[in-house]
C-alpha cells in the first residue's frame, strides 16, 4: 500500500469594526504564536472570529438571502458556509463554481468574512457529500468494511484503492483553493478553510477489508511510533485495545494532511479540521466506555488523539472541537483538551441555544480565536428544533465593536473572564497588583451576598490596558476593584469610569459613571455597556 507522506509543509457599527477594504492587497490570514498564546491575524492584526455556521443545505444561492439576514441578526463578523464536492464536481473533472462565487461575493457585499467548509470524502462520518460518480463505483472508490464483512456508507482511508479516493478529493480541493486565489487573493474575504467535516467512520471502528487486515497485522509505521513515543511492534502489540481506532486515525490524519498541504500550496490560508468529539457515555459508571465508530466517527482527532493528529498533520493550522453539551464541567474539559501549546483554541461549532451563551465568555478566557454557533440561519425546520438563540446575538453585539481589541488583549495576556456557575455567585479575578471581585445577579443589597441568576448565565470580561486601567463589561454582573488583601475603597478608589464604545478601533467616551453606577461596583445588566475605569491608590 502507498503511504501518504508528511509534507514540508447596532449592526452597522459592529460591522464597521471588521469591514473588508476591497481591492487593497494586504497580508494574508495566518496564525502567530508568542509566549504560549495564539493570534489569528486578518489583514495583519489579531482578529476574533464571531462566526455563524449555516445549516448543511444552506450553501446554495437560493438560500443565501436569508443567510445574510441571519448574520445581521446574529451580529456575526464571519459566515461559515459549506462547499459540496457533489456540486463542485458533479461530473469528473468538470467544475462548477456557482456556489463558491455566490458565497464569497455575498459575504463581501455584506462586509463579512467567510470560512468555507469542504464537505468531501467525509462529512459527519459518512460519504454523503461525495459526487454520484464516486458513490457509484465502490471498486475504484472503496467503502469501509465492517468486521462481519459488510460494506458501509463510508469511504475508506486505508487499503490500496483508497488512494483513488484520496487523489480525486485532493484534485477537487486543489481546484477549489486555486479558484479562491483567483477571486480573493487581495480581498481576503475567505480567511480559513475547513478540510472535510467531522471526518471518520460511523459504523465501524476501522476498515476490515482483507488488505487493511493484512496491514493491521504488520508493524506500526515509524512515523507513528515517533509521534506517540512507542516501541516497535504490531498494531495490537503497540496500542492494545485502542489499536483499531489508532489504525483508522493514522490513515485519516495522513490523508487529510496531504489534502490540506496540496490546497495550501495553491492558496496559503489557514486550514483546519473540526471534530465530532467524544461525549461521556450515558450509562452506569462501569459502562462508560467510549465506542469509536458508534459514539463518534472513528479516526477523528477526539480528545485523546488530538496530540497524535498534531504530529501527523502539520499542514493543518488547528484542530477545532464541535461542542454540543452545555454541561459546564465537560465544556471546560473539552476546551482544555484542545487548547494546547501546539494547537490554538478554535470552536467552529457549538450549540445555538441560550444555555450555550455564557460559554462564549468562557472560551474568550481560554484564549479562543473563533466561536461559532451552528444552525443560525432561518432555513425552516431542522434537527435543532425551534430553540431560541438570543444569548449569542446579545454577546456578539456587545463584543463585536471591540472584537479587534479583545483579540489583541488576549494575545498579550491581558484579558480575563468570569462565568457564573450554580452556587458560585461571587468570583475573583487576579491581576497581580489589582483584584477584581465579580458578583452575579441583582439586586445586590447591602450586607447580603449576591443572589446569582436563576439559570447561572452571568458573565464578565475584564482587560488590563494600563497599570491601573481596565476595560470592563458583562451581563447581569457587578465588578469591584480592590487592592490585594484589602476591601474595596481601602487605600483605593475609582479615579474615572467612562462608559463608551469602540469605533474603528478607537475609544469614544459617552458619559462618566458615578454614584449609583459605581458605589457598589460597576454594574452591568442586559443592555450592552462597556466601561473604561482608571483606579487610584491613596
Amino acid at each position: 500500500m502507498r503511504r501518504f507522506s508528511l509534507p514540508s509543509v447596532l449592526a452597522a457599527t459592529l460591522l464597521a469594526s471588521t469591514s473588508i477594504l476591497p481591492s487593497i492587497a494586504a497580508e494574508a490570514p495566518r496564525l502567530v504564536q508568542k509566549d504560549g498564546r495564539y493570534a489569528f491575524l486578518v489583514d495583519g492584526k489579531p482578529f476574533l472570529m464571531l462566526g455563524g455556521q449555516i445549516h448543511n443545505s444552506s450553501g446554495w444561492p437560493s438560500e443565501l438571502p436569508q443567510v445574510w439576514q441571519s448574520m445581521v441578526t446574529l451580529h456575526a463578523n464571519t459566515v461559515e458556509a459549506p462547499i459540496y464536492w457533489e456540486q463542485l464536481e458533479a461530473q469528473p473533472g468538470k467544475f462548477d463554481f456557482t456556489n463558491i462565487d455566490a458565497i464569497v461575493q455575498g459575504a463581501r457585499a455584506h462586509q463579512l468574512h467567510a470560512v468555507l467548509l469542504w464537505f468531501g470524502t467525509w462529512k459527519n462520518g459518512n460519504n454523503h457529500y461525495a459526487p454520484a460518480w464516486v458513490k457509484a463505483d465502490s471498486k475504484r472508490f472503496p467503502r469501509m468494511i465492517r468486521p462481519d464483512g459488510e460494506p458501509i456508507d463510508v469511504l475508506s482511508a486505508s487499503g490500496p484503492n483508497a488512494h483513488n479516493t484520496f487523489e480525486a478529493d485532493k484534485a477537487a480541493f486543489v481546484t477549489l483553493m486555486r479558484h479562491l486565489k483567483e477571486i480573493d487573493k487581495d480581498d481576503h474575504t475567505v480567511i480559513a478553510v475547513q478540510v472535510e467535516n467531522e471526518s471518520g467512520g460511523v459504523g465501524s471502528v476501522r476498515d476490515f477489508s482483507p488488505e487493511s487486515n493484512q496491514e493491521f497485522a504488520g508493524a506500526v509505521p515509524a512515523d507513528l511510533l515517533k509521534v506517540t513515543a512507542k516501541q516497535p511492534g504490531t498494531w495490537s502489540q503497540v496500542f492494545g485495545s485502542e489499536a483499531d481506532e489508532t489504525f483508522q486515525s493514522y490513515h485519516q490524519a495522513k490523508y487529510i494532511n496531504e489534502i490540506a498541504a496540496a490546497g495550501k500550496a495553491e492558496f496559503a490560508i489557514p486550514c483546519y479540521v473540526n471534530v465530532w468529539i467524544s461525549y461521556p457515555a450515558a450509562a452506569l459508571p462501569q459502562r462508560q466506555i467510549s465506542i469509536p465508530g458508534i459514539q463518534y466517527p472513528s479516526g477523528g482527532p477526539v480528545q485523546k488523539l488530538v496530540g497524535m493528529w498534531r504530529g501527523l498533520a502539520p499542514a493543518l493550522d488547528m484542530v477545532g472541537p464541535d461542542i454540543y453539551s452545555d454541561d459546564s464541567g465537560f465544556y471546560h474539559d473539552v476546551m482544555r483538551a484542545y487548547h494546547r501549546p501546539d494547537n490554538p483554541l478554535w470552536i467552529p461549532e457549538t450549540g445555538r441555544g441560550d444555555s450555550f451563551g455564557k460559554f462564549f465568555f468562557a472560551a474568550l478566557g481560554e484564549g479562543a480565536l473563533c466561536f461559532s454557533p451552528f444552525g443560525v440561519d432561518d432555513s425552516g425546520w431542522n434537527i435543532l428544533g425551534d430553540e431560541p438563540w438570543k444569548a449569542h446575538a446579545n454577546n456578539f453585539a456587545l463584543i463585536g465593536p471591540m472584537s479587534r481589541e479583545v483579540a489583541q488583549w488576549n494575545f498579550e495576556g491581558k484579558l480575563k473572564t468570569s462565568v457564573e456557575e450554580p452556587g458560585q455567585a461571587t468570583q475573583e479575578l487576579d491581576f497581580g497588583t489589582w483584584q477584581a471581585t465579580v458578583a452575579f445577579g441583582f439586586p445586590q443589597n447591602d450586607g447580603r451576598r449576591a443572589p446569582g441568576t436563576k439559570d447561572a448565565h452571568g458573565v464578565a470580561l475584564v482587560a488590563q490596558v494600563g497599570p491601573d486601567e481596565f476595560v470592563v463589561t458583562g451581563i447581569d454582573a457587578s465588578v469591584t476593584f480592590h487592592l490585594p488583601a484589602k476591601l474595596p475603597w481601602i487605600h483605593s478608589e475609582i479615579v474615572t469610569a467612562e462608559q463608551g464604545v469602540y469605533d474603528n478601533e478607537s475609544w469614544k467616551p459617552l458619559r462618566l459613571w458615578n454614584g449609583d453606577e459605581t458605589d457598589r461596583g460597576l454594574t452591568f445588566h442586559a443592555k450592552p455597556e462597556v466601561v473604561h475605569v482608571k483606579m487610584g491608590r491613596f
